[in-house]
């Protein structure tokens, strides 16, 4: 009896987080009620979310840390397979380490559909500090070793024009990541160019022309050291500065 019931408390609160994770990113945290949440996920007690997180902001912590350690593990697998044959060896084969662990986290985390790129891209834009908070500087070791290996791999440069070509890289992916996700979530109508295979090719192609353009002359002249972010937090390219 009390496996069975424990059963049915783990689930109720995954449909809570699932249910709330797409509504968070439709509409954003503040456009979204606990009640809303608590009727999406099918419970019929709507002290439930209160039950199992305490309060929505808890609940939100939990989602990004969930979607930010799953792609930080991906990630890492992805590089410690490049690395045992020697790689990467391009900034597209980073680029590759980039990309493809933020993409179709679905299938491992029993949702139906992708939905916790266009979540924090909302909630970095409209919570910051929330999002910063909920973080704490961890799950982000992945996206680490992949700037460090495009520090080596890119064209001579000043750091500090590397650097800044990161902040750029994470908005780029973001938006972009972000646009396709809702694109092929979407039912109401088709979307051959999101849903091809070549687009996705294409996006990395465009970001790894970015990463290894070269640098106009005069740029960066007066850059004084090799400054960083001050903030590099999230899993899917979040630098914030």
């Amino acid at each position: 009896m009390a496996k069975t019931l424990r059963k049915a408390q783990t689930g109720a609160r995954e449909q809570i987080k699932l249910a709330a994770q797409r509504l968070f990113a439709l509409r954003g945290i503040d456009g979204v009620s606990v009640r809303e949440i608590v009727e999406a996920s099918g419970q019929k007690n709507h002290g439930s979310l209160s039950y199992y997180f305490g309060t929505k902001e808890a609940l939100v912590r939990e989602l990004v840390a969930d979607g930010a350690k799953l792609i930080d593990k991906r990630r890492n697998d992805f590089l410690d397979r490049l690395e045992a044959s020697g790689g990467p060896s391009s900034v597209r084969e980073a680029v590759e380490a980039l990309v493809f662990p933020s993409i179709g986290l679905s299938g491992e985390t029993g949702e139906e559909e992708d939905t916790y790129i266009r979540f924090i891209a909302m909630l970095a834009m409209n919570h910051r500090e929330l999002f910063m908070d909920a973080l704490e500087k961890r799950w982000n070791s992945g996206y680490l070793r992949c700037l460090d290996h495009l520090r080596r791999l890119m064209p001579d440069m000043p750091a500090a024009a590397k650097n800044q070509r990161f902040v750029f890289m994470g908005a780029y992916m973001s938006s972009v990541l972000s646009l396709r996700e809702a694109a092929l979530t979407d039912r109401s109508r088709p979307h051959p160019s999101w849903s091809s295979d070549d687009t996705l090719e294409h996006f990395m192609q465009t970001l790894t022309a970015m990463l290894e353009a070269p640098l106009e002359k005069g740029l960066f002249a007066e850059a004084a050291g090799p400054r960083r972010p001050r903030s590099i937090v999230g899993s899917i390219g979040m630098i914030l500065d």
